[in-house]
């Protein structure tokens, strides 16, 4: 799926869902108050910026991909700038033969930028940076060097990566739905 690398989000919908990557089964779900911007959604045949990433980039980049589980879905996407899809005998979720990072992922990243905006991109990102040289705008850039997956909201939703979800929304259950 293609978008223009800063055009407005409209993938998923009007809201965003994290999943507590601690077990999986909690998550919140919400209407975001901000704007959120397209980051890294390649496709084969669409055009897009390649060049060497900062390596403290790349490196905080992968970081926020392990941390966090956004609008996560049932199935995968495999990525179509590889020269062959998967054989069925490989596993989705380990690298190619030469590869950094697994070629498939069914989820998202949320990293905020300036007030009142956050960046979205599939969690294949990571795989695109490291194993295609795909080179992000500056502000996305320049947004996950000064994100802390790990900052001082964890003790509200210990499991959740992301500073920010409302103060009114709460941490359900897989069962309460």
């Amino acid at each position: 799926m293609f978008y223009a690398d800063l055009s407005p989000y409209a993938y998923w919908g009007e809201g965003d869902e994290f999943i507590d990557v601690t077990d999986g089964c909690r998550f919140v779900s919400f209407q975001p108050a901000y704007d959120r911007l397209n980051i890294g959604w390649l496709e084969g045949g669409y055009a897009w910026t390649s060049g060497q990433a900062p390596r403290e980039f790349a490196r905080k980049l992968l970081a926020i991909v392990d941390a966090q589980q956004v609008n996560v879905m049932l199935g995968l996407h495999e990525c179509d700038l590889c020269p062959t899809p998967l054989p069925d005998s490989h596993p989705w979720y380990t690298p190619r033969p030469g590869d950094l990072r697994a070629s498939a992922g069914s989820g998202e990243i949320r990293v905020p930028g300036s007030p009142g905006t956050v960046f979205a991109a599939p969690s294949l990102i990571g795989h695109y940076v490291v194993d295609h040289a795909y080179l992000p705008p500056q502000p996305f850039i320049e947004a996950v060097l000064a994100f802390d997956p790990y900052g001082a909201w964890q003790a509200r939703f210990p499991g959740i990566r992301f500073p920010c979800i409302p103060e009114d929304e709460v941490l359900r259950h897989v069962d309460d739905e």
